[in-house]
C-alpha cells in the first residue's frame, strides 16, 4: 500500500506579499494641508510684498530680472545666445527658463516671470508635502528666509526639477532620469541628482534617460539657436567671488593686509590681485578632489535604503557648493530643496544636517542683500557673516558626506 505524504503549506510570511520599501509616501491629513497652504499663501504674500518695495539694502534684488533677463529673452526670442554678454554663464537649456514668460503675453516679462517662479514654488510644496508634511514645511518655512531674492532668480524652477527627478525615482526611474538631465542643461547640478540610484536596472534605467533627455534637448537647441554651447567661454575666465569660501580667506587675508582689491567683473564682485588665480586653481582642484570622493562612494557604497538617492544629492550639491569659486546667496535655494527631499523619507542620515540649512539661509539673507556693502568692503561685520555662513556650509558638507559614507559603505 503506497503512502502518500501531504506537502507542508508554505511559511504563513510567504503567503502575505512584503511591504515594498519603495512605497514610502505618506499623504498629509486634512489639516496638516490646510495649514501648509495658509502658511505658504502668508509667507508667500510677504516676500511678494518685499519684491514689489524692493528696497532691502543697498542692491535692487528685482533689477536682475528687469535688465539682465529681459535683455536675453530679447536676444534668446530671434535664435541667439547672448555669448557677446559676460554675463550669459549658464547652459543651453536656461533658455527655456527665460523665454518662459513669454508664454503670459498679457502680463509684463518681471510679472510673468515672478508668477512662473510662484507656480514651480507651489509644485514643490505639492510634491513635497505628499511625500511627507516635514520636507514641505522645511521648505515652506526656509524659502521666505532668503527674502525676496528667490522670486527674482530662476533657481526655484530649476530646484524644482531637481526635487521632482528625486521624488520619482522610487516609481518611475525613467521619469527621475529625463527631469535630472532636463535640468542639467538648465543648471548643471541637477545632474547629481542620479548620483544615488540603486544599483541595478534602477540605475540603466535612470542614467539612460538622463543621457537621452539632456542629449535630445541639446540638439533641439542646437537646431533652433546659434552658439549654443558658447556659455563655456565665460565659465573659463570667471574668478574667486566675495561670497566663496575661497573669496572668504581673501577677505580675511585682505583685513590682513594682502594688497589685492574687489572688482566687479562678469556680473559679480570678485578678487583681483596677488594669489587670486592660485586660490581659483585649488578650488577647482577641491571641486575635482569632491568628484572623486562622490565616485569612490559609488562605487564602495553596499547598502541602499529609500532615502540613500535624497542623501547623496544632498550630500554631493553641498560638496559642490563649498569648493566652488562662487558661491551666490541663491544656491540656499537648492541647498533648501534638497534639504527638505531628505525630510520626507524616514531612513534618511541628514536630518540634522538638512535643518543647518535654515541658518545657512538666514546669515544669507544678512550678506544679500541687507548687509551687502558690509560684504565688498570687508568690514568686520561683513568678514564675520561671511565665516559664519560658509563656515555652516563647510560643516555641513562634512558631516553629510561622513553621515552618508557610515550609512551606506
Amino acid at each position: 500500500m503506497t503512502s502518500h505524504r501531504i506537502a507542508p503549506l508554505p511559511p504563513t510570511h510567504r503567503l502575505s506579499p512584503r511591504p515594498s520599501p519603495r512605497l514610502e509616501t505618506r499623504r498629509p491629513r486634512p489639516r496638516h494641508s490646510l495649514a501648509l497652504a495658509a502658511v505658504w499663501t502668508v509667507t508667500r504674500a510677504g516676500m511678494l510684498a518685499l519684491l514689489a518695495v524692493d528696497r532691502l539694502g543697498d542692491s535692487g534684488v528685482a533689477g536682475e530680472v528687469h535688465t539682465l533677463y529681459r535683455g536675453w529673452y530679447e536676444q534668446l526670442v530671434h535664435g541667439a545666445f547672448p555669448v557677446d554678454d559676460v554675463t550669459w554663464q549658464y547652459p543651453p537649456g536656461a533658455a527655456l527658463v527665460f523665454l518662459s514668460p513669454g508664454a503670459l503675453p498679457w502680463l509684463t516679462y518681471f510679472q510673468a516671470f515672478v508668477a512662473l517662479v510662484l507656480v514651480a514654488d507651489a509644485a514643490v510644496t505639492a510634491a513635497l508635502a505628499r511625500a511627507g508634511t516635514g520636507g514641505a514645511w522645511l521648505w515652506i518655512c526656509g524659502l521666505p528666509l532668503l527674502l525676496n531674492l528667490p522670486l527674482a532668480r530662476y533657481d526655484v524652477p530649476v530646484t524644482a526639477v531637481a526635487v521632482l527627478a528625486l521624488l520619482a525615482m522610487r516609481e518611475r526611474p525613467r521619469l527621475s532620469g529625463a527631469l535630472a538631465g532636463l535640468g542639467a542643461m538648465i543648471k548643471v547640478w541637477p545632474l547629481l541628482t542620479v548620483l544615488g540610484a540603486p544599483r541595478g536596472r534602477t540605475t540603466r534605467a535612470v542614467w539612460l534617460s538622463a543621457a537621452a533627455s539632456a542629449g535630445a534637448l541639446l540638439t533641439v537647441l542646437a537646431l533652433g539657436f546659434s552658439d549654443t554651447l558658447g556659455f563655456l567661454r565665460q565659465q573659463e575666465a570667471r574668478g574667486v567671488q566675495i561670497e566663496s569660501l575661497g573669496g572668504t580667506v581673501l577677505q580675511l587675508a585682505r583685513r590682513a593686509g594682502w594688497s589685492g582689491e574687489v572688482r566687479f567683473q562678469y556680473g559679480a564682485f570678485e578678487f583681483a590681485g596677488p594669489y587670486v588665480s592660485t586660490v581659483a586653481e585649488l578650488s577647482l582642484a577641491l571641486t575635482v578632489a569632491a568628484l572623486g570622493w562622490l565616485l569612490l562612494w559609488r562605487v564602495r557604497a553596499r547598502r541602499w535604503n529609500p532615502a540613500t538617492p535624497l542623501d547623496a544629492a544632498f550630500a554631493a550639491v553641498l560638496l559642490f557648493t563649498v569648493t566652488s569659486r562662487v558661491i551666490s546667496p541663491q544656491y540656499l535655494v537648492w541647498l533648501l530643496g534638497l534639504a527638505a527631499v531628505c525630510l520626507t523619507s524616514r531612513h534618511t542620515s541628514q536630518r540634522a544636517i538638512a535643518l543647518l540649512m535654515v541658518p545657512a539661509a538666514g546669515i544669507s539673507s544678512l550678506a544679500y542683500p541687507l548687509l551687502y556693502d558690509d560684504v565688498v568692503e570687508g568690514s568686520a561685520l561683513g568678514c564675520a557673516l561671511m565665516v559664519v555662513r560658509n563656515g555652516l556650509l563647510l560643516t555641513a558638507a562634512v558631516l553629510a558626506c561622513r553621515r552618508l559614507w557610515k550609512a551606506t559603505v
